[in-house]
């Protein structure tokens, strides 16, 4: 894998390693499969062991990834079939027994629109934790669950990972759901897919400024990773199209301008349009037998 060129995502990373191969074959230790789900395409790609990390960079576990044109597109119906995908999806990766509690966790800055993707999202969760508690005749069928947005270390002074791990001691959840932005070699994925992830998240590695990482060993739990590509540095973004062109320009020329992020010139309306569909979808697939009706009128 070229180690220049900035992705969290893992179909972007297994693509990497190919295009670096005579053969178009995926890495030992690593299994890739694409699909296409109703409207959108999905690839699943799973690291299955250490040649696999060192092939791609990336934790062992499943990665599924949805591109979401349809949506994008406007097609009809794309929301609630975009919502029931990515519903299934977290269903199949959340190790969760009917009555177990979930913590979701927004990180990032709601200051800065592209980092704003898990707080933003938060806001469109169903948290009940409270309402199974004291009224548990109305809301006794519903799953607890809690959310808290971490901030970042610069507002708060505090380590995200230091903070959900004390909100989790408390809350005792079975599992955590972290939602953060992340980073696209790709600018045609920003704000366009959804990767989910059972191997947790290390926040801030998007923009190359990683801190502690949230996972089943800090917290002690698992943790899904639930990541929307807002961004693209500079310097992949040169060195992609640099490529396409036939040329192989030398990074350390970029100097400073290839630490500069990119980012679409929409990202405040497409942030807020895929937070809300990752909150809607982790209430369908956190409560059983809801529909995006009910979630609207728990919402509102």
């Amino acid at each position: 894998m070229n180690r220049t060129i900035r992705t969290d995502l893992a179909l972007e990373a297994e693509a990497l390693w190919r295009e670096a191969q005579p053969s178009d074959a995926s890495p030992a230790g690593v299994r890739a499969r694409r699909e296409k789900r109703g409207s959108f395409a999905v690839t699943t790609v799973e690291v299955l062991d250490a040649r696999g990390e060192a092939a791609l960079g990336k934790p062992r576990g499943t990665y599924v990834t949805v591109e979401l044109d349809a949506l994008i597109r406007r097609e009809e119906n794309a929301f609630p079939e975009a919502c029931g995908l990515l519903s299934d999806t977290l269903r199949s990766l959340l190790p969760l027994a009917p009555a177990d509690a979930c913590l979701v966790v927004g990180l990032g800055n709601r200051a800065i629109t592209p980092d704003a993707v898990g707080p933003d999202a938060v806001d469109c969760v169903m948290v009940t934790r409270h309402l199974t508690q004291q009224l548990p005749e109305e809301f006794g069928e519903f799953r607890p669950v809690s959310a808290v947005c971490s901030g970042v270390l610069g507002t708060t002074g505090i380590e995200s990972s230091a903070l959900v791990r004390a909100v989790a001691e408390t809350v005792k959840p079975a599992a955590v759901v972290a939602i953060d932005a992340l980073a696209s070699r790709e600018p045609g994925r920003l704000c366009r897919t959804v990767q989910i992830a059972d191997t947790g998240i290390v926040p801030g590695s998007g923009v190359g400024n990683a801190r502690a990482a949230l996972n089943r060993e800090t917290l002690g739990v698992p943790v899904i990773a639930v990541g929307v590509p807002t961004v693209v540095d500079a310097a992949t973004l040169t060195l992609d199209l640099a490529a396409r062109a036939g040329a192989q320009p030398d990074p350390a020329a970029f100097g400073e301008a290839g630490g500069m992020i990119v980012t679409p010139r929409e990202i405040d309306k497409n942030v807020r349009d895929v937070a809300k569909l990752i909150g809607y979808a982790l209430n369908l697939a956190l409560h059983d037998g809801l529909t995006i009706e009910d979630v609207d009128m728990f919402l509102s």
